[in-house]
């Protein structure tokens, strides 16, 4: 009987940690390089990634960051891979040496990191893809309404997707650290041609055509009472910095 019972009050641990998936994260490396560095900082980049970070969980892609105070910049993001696989990095030996030597001399000294974690249930990668255009909205969340925010925002915005843009490539991101940056959620679009920057925004009546008449007001209510401002970035996919050629496989985000 003292058996039963044990395996009684386990039975619902052990169904929980076999439905616990780990997330998955990105690791995000802003690069700032160095006046006049420009060509040998690419050159190096380029090498380095397609020799140690070609595929697998350590792929790195780079992109190219053209609007905003960031304009210029480059960003280097590894992954998606889970935090267990942080430890198995290419790191040390040939990898670092190849880093430090190569890559580190045209970088100005302004660097920033930061890991997002992937939220599938809020994202949209129906269907394979090659990167080309990002449209990169980061929210900065006020302080302890993360889950108004998921639950009044993010739930919202994602069922109008669903029901209005179901062809629309887009992830969501939360930073796995904390910050005083703004840089705390992550909406992105993924697209091909620029002209998709000048189609007509009718988020507001898409909203109240999911949501109800009127809704729209209520909805930029629960925007205003959980976050503190946004801004947008515009990047561009660098094939020829990357590891990879830019596919993505909508199997690798479910």
């Amino acid at each position: 009987m003292k058996k039963l019972l044990c395996l009684l009050l386990m039975t619902p641990l052990l169904l929980m940690s076999q439905e616990y998936q780990e997330p998955l994260v990105f690791q995000n490396v802003m690069l700032t390089v160095a006046p006049g560095h420009t060509k040998a900082f690419e050159t190096a980049l380029a090498a380095h990634n397609k020799k140690f970070h070609p595929e697998g969980p350590y792929q790195v892609n780079v992109y190219t960051v053209n609007s905003g105070k960031n304009a210029g910049r480059y960003m280097w993001n590894m992954g998606p891979l889970p935090w267990s696989a942080m430890d198995g990095r290419p790191a040390a030996g040939d990898h670092d040496n190849d880093w430090d030597t190569n890559v580190v001399p045209h970088l100005a000294n302004e660097v920033d990191v930061n890991y997002w974690k992937f939220h599938p249930q809020f994202s949209n990668f129906s269907k394979d893809f090659t990167l080309k255009n990002l449209s990169v909205f980061m929210i900065d969340i006020k302080r302890f309404k993360d889950m108004d925010f998921f639950n009044k925002v993010l739930a919202k915005v994602n069922k109008v997707y669903a029901e209005k843009r179901a062809d629309q490539i887009h992830g969501a991101y939360t930073n796995e650290l904390n910050n005083m940056d703004g840089l705390d959620f992550a909406w992105v679009d993924f697209f091909d041609s620029m002209a998709w920057m000048g189609k007509e925004d009718k988020f507001p009546q898409d909203y109240e055509a999911v949501h109800g008449e009127g809704s729209f007001a209520g909805f930029l209510k629960d925007v205003a009472d959980t976050t503190d401002g946004q801004r947008t970035e515009l990047w561009s996919f660098r094939g020829d910095l990357s590891g990879t050629s830019g596919e993505v496989k909508a199997a690798d985000r479910q």
